[in-house]
């Protein structure tokens, strides 16, 4: 049975997408005022990458720049998106609260599991009180790999976890359950992508259907 759930954080239980395009006009905004970029943002090209850390993003999106612009790049996007996080620019999505309230009465351990760094993951669980549920927060900052396998393997071990699933929409969250033999749950949200999604063991519309898997029926990992 499923005894503990690791949850992704962006496109899983926060609606990235409603700070996202903002923050990231703001970061390309600042790169222009410095003359460091021409033309639109690209906010397409970032949702096509959206899950992976960072440094890879603008390693992407800022391929012929120097590293230090980047670095710099990096902490403007994260101070803006903590502040459209505490300005309420951001959302949970439909039923996050009701369905972590209902996992924890019925004894399931929350965990969350994410790509974001520790400051930005913080200003979401402090807004939204998240850690009324959640057990602790790990962020990828915390591993030298920038690996989810290797994220979640830390808490699977320092919590034992052997009846889990990882919540997710994206393949480092599905790959990451399968490499630390766990269910691999996979949302159709805002930045899945179908391919990704098959390899996922269960395929959720809603989070509300969490309640159906984990508490009405017994799903074996």
């Amino acid at each position: 049975m499923v005894q503990s759930l690791i949850f992704d954080m962006d496109g899983t239980l926060f609606q990235t997408d409603k700070i996202l395009e903002i923050s990231l006009e703001e970061a390309f905004d600042h790169l222009r005022s410095l003359g460091e970029w021409e033309g639109e943002t690209p906010i397409g090209r970032y949702r096509e990458i959206m899950g992976v850390p960072l440094p890879q993003v603008w390693a992407t999106l800022l391929p012929d720049h120097s590293l230090a612009l980047r670095k710099e790049v990096d902490a403007y996007f994260l101070d803006r998106l903590i502040g459209n996080i505490n300005e309420g620019e951001g959302a949970l999505y439909p039923g996050v609260e009701e369905v972590l309230e209902s996992l924890k009465e019925n004894g399931r351990s929350i965990y969350i599991a994410s790509n974001g760094l520790v400051h930005y993951l913080r200003a979401i669980v402090d807004h939204y009180g998240l850690d009324r549920w959640v057990t602790e927060v790990f962020s990828i900052q915390q591993i030298e790999s920038l690996n989810k396998s290797d994220l979640v393997r830390t808490i699977v071990n320092k919590y034992g976890i052997t009846d889990g699933a990882v919540v997710g929409d994206r393949l480092s969250d599905i790959r990451a359950a399968k490499d630390n033999g766990l269910l691999a749950i996979g949302c159709r949200f805002d930045f899945a992508q179908e391919a990704e999604l098959a390899q996922a063991d269960l395929v959720i519309d809603d989070l509300h259907a969490l309640k159906t898997i984990v508490l009405q029926t017994n799903v074996n990992v």
